[in-house]
C-alpha cells in the first residue's frame, strides 16, 4: 500500500458545512412546492442537495412536472431564500475554532461551493468570513458542478497541492462524490439534513 500523503491544504464546502443555509433551503423548497400544491419530500430534497441552483431546480421541475420555466423558478427561489435568511444565518458549530487552528498551522485553505459567485460572496460577507480564505471557487468557475470532480481538481491546482494532499470537508453525498472522484482526502461532516446520505466513499 502506498504511503498516505501528508495533508497540506484544506477545501471547505459552504452551504450546510460552514453556514446553516440548508435550514433555509428546506423552507425555500417547501414554499415553492406548496405554492404549486405539491410537497417537498425528503427524497426530492436529497436529490437536489449539493447541486448548483439551476440543476437542483431542474430536478424539482422534473420531479413534480411543474410547467414553470427554470428561469422563473430561479428568480422566485432567490427571492424566497433571502427573505427567509434574514436573522437566521449562523455559522456551524466549531467552524471558527477549526479556522483558528488551520491559520495557526499556516494551512492554505479555500471555499469550493456549488453556489454562484455573487451568492457565495454575500454569504461569506454576512458571517464575516470573506478574509479567512485564500480564494473562493463557485459554480461560475467550472463547467460541471458537483458531483463532477472539476471544482476540487481546480481547487487542488490553485492550492498548489496534489489532490490526495488536500483535505475536503463536505456535508452532502454529492459534494463527497465530487471530492472523492478528484482524489482528495474527503471528510464527511453530516448535518441533520444530510445524515441519511450515502457516505461510503469518504
Amino acid at each position: 500500500m502506498p504511503p498516505v500523503p501528508t495533508i497540506r491544504a484544506v477545501a471547505f464546502d459552504l452551504d450546510g458545512l460552514m453556514v446553516n443555509t440548508e435550514d433555509v433551503y428546506q423552507e425555500v423548497g417547501s414554499t415553492l412546492c406548496q405554492r404549486r400544491g405539491k410537497e417537498f419530500v425528503d427524497e426530492l430534497r436529497h436529490k437536489m442537495m449539493g447541486q448548483p441552483a439551476p440543476v437542483a431546480l431542474a430536478v424539482m421541475i422534473e420531479w413534480h412536472q411543474f410547467s414553470d420555466p427554470i428561469e422563473a423558478l430561479i428568480v422566485e427561489s432567490e427571492q424566497v431564500f433571502w427573505e427567509c435568511l434574514e436573522n437566521r444565518l449562523e455559522v456551524m458549530p466549531g467552524l471558527h475554532e477549526l479556522l483558528d487552528k488551520l491559520e495557526a498551522a499556516k494551512f492554505p485553505k479555500c471555499v469550493a461551493t456549488s453556489g454562484a459567485k455573487k451568492y457565495a460572496a454575500q454569504l461569506l460577507s454576512l458571517v464575516e468570513l470573506s478574509d479567512r480564505f485564500d480564494f473562493v471557487l463557485t459554480a461560475d468557475d467550472v463547467t460541471h458542478g458537483k458531483p463532477h470532480p472539476e471544482i476540487y481538481t481546480l481547487a487542488a491546482q490553485r492550492l498548489d497541492v496534489s489532490p490526495p494532499a488536500m483535505m475536503v470537508l463536505e456535508d452532502s453525498a454529492n459534494g463527497c462524490r465530487a471530492a472523492v472522484a478528484a482524489g482528495a482526502c474527503t471528510i464527511a461532516v453530516p448535518s441533520a439534513h444530510t445524515a441519511g446520505h450515502d457516505y461510503s466513499g469518504p
